[in-house]
């Protein structure tokens, strides 16, 4: 039984960035403290939680220390190390959601994509590479484009190298680092989304997402997506197909490829995801929101669409790593349908995700002019030198 007091759950969060900070800010109105883990001293979410220890995503005591302090366990990072996070949880009897077992599929791109298909899920076609000789071979396989990919560790377009010629084969593996996969260059309509959060007894799926990138970064997402009804269902469809191969409860961020009509699985995160920032103002629960309720056991909120909406990230500019200034916000929270997300971190550097706001529509607004208000606020704000 949920019974809310003065001193409510505390949820342990390996991990304390922006999705910790904005987890924590979410489940403040449900009577639940953060305890995060992060080796950054006053982490982004550290202001927002109860609480901050300082240590690694690895560190056994620490986390030890921190299963202590909580009621579940969950992480906002695919960096937590999956053995560590059952052992100690099966030792202080403390749940880990979603369960390691799903972490460890997931960090390995190679074994999530075996994963998928073998569930008879569409994913791209894709080959383990453990040479040039092979990469070679695999490139003339897949249509002689590709991109090679890290199995491990890659994240916002690191890791990640594309390839159109054989004699760049080992520069190529040079620059991946470590265990490499290769697949096919998918030449997509859209990238599409689906934020998808499994329950105690239920899944639910929010509207899907069409996402755009630049040099494999987020920029922004339109949603709903400006794709065809039979296309969003169809995604919708896939997302519970993949939702169910997942173990453990919490908010999964599924990443889809729009190709001639069908859909493709590109990569999923057992945790919220940037192409679901949207949800805090554009549904009815936000993804933190359902991931704090899944991870606690909780009923899930409505994932009902609110107004069509648009997020755009606040990405770092091109200069120099310096303190974290942005002039011009006046200006943008002056647009009635503009809401800021500032993540707190006290350093700006090239293409860092420092923020995010998103655009609610009006009577009458399309999605293509919901993008276009979102493109000009960017304008308004810029990074002081």
């Amino acid at each position: 039984m949920y019974t809310l007091s003065s001193s409510g759950p505390v949820l342990g969060v390996v991990g304390g960035g922006q999705l910790g900070r904005m987890m924590a800010e979410a489940a403040a109105p449900l009577g639940v403290e953060l305890i995060v883990l992060d080796p950054t001293p006053d982490c982004p979410a550290a202001p927002l939680a109860r609480d901050q220890i300082v240590g690694g995503f690895d560190d056994r005591e620490v986390i030890a220390e921190l299963a202590e302090r909580v009621d579940a366990l969950t992480f906002e990072i695919e960096l937590a190390d999956p053995d560590v996070l059952e052992s100690v949880g099966e030792r202080n009897d403390v749940p880990v959601q979603p369960s390691p077992t799903t972490l460890r599929t997931i960090q390995d791109k190679l074994v999530q994509k075996r994963t998928l298909a073998d569930a008879g899920i569409a994913v791209p076609e894709f080959r383990a590479v453990s040479g040039a000789s092979e990469l070679r071979d695999a490139l003339s396989e897949l249509g002689g484009k590709a991109m090679v990919k890290a199995r491990r560790g890659g994240y916002d377009g690191r890791g990640n190298a594309p390839i159109e010629d054989p004699t760049e084969a080992e520069a190529t593996l040079e620059e991946i680092g470590g265990e490499a996969m290769v697949e096919e260059l998918v030449e997509f309509e859209r990238e599409l989304s689906v934020i998808g959060v499994k329950g105690k007894e239920e899944i639910a799926t929010y509207v899907v997402g069409e996402n755009v990138h630049e040099e494999e970064i987020l920029r922004e997402t339109v949603v709903p997506a400006r794709t065809d009804d039979v296309v969003r269902e169809r995604a919708q469809s896939v997302a519970r197909d993949v939702l169910d191969l997942m173990n453990g409860r919490g908010t999964y961020g599924i990443e889809l490829f729009e190709k001639d009509g069908e859909i493709l699985v590109n990569e999923i995160a057992p945790r919220p995801h940037n192409s679901g920032h949207w949800t805090i103002e554009g549904a009815d629960s936000s993804q933190f929101e359902q991931h704090v309720r899944a991870v606690l056991g909780l009923p899930l909120g409505s994932t009902t669409l609110r107004d069509p909406v648009v997020s755009k990230n606040v990405l770092g500019d091109d200069r120099r790593a310096r303190e974290a200034r942005l002039s011009g916000v006046e200006q943008l929270l002056s647009e009635s349908t503009a809401h800021l997300h500032w993540y707190g971190k006290r350093e700006v550097r090239p293409l860092r995700k420092m923020g995010h706001f998103t655009v609610l529509g009006e009577d009458g607004d399309s999605r293509d002019e919901l993008l276009e208000s979102a493109r000009t606020y960017r304008r308004y704000v810029e990074f002081e030198a």
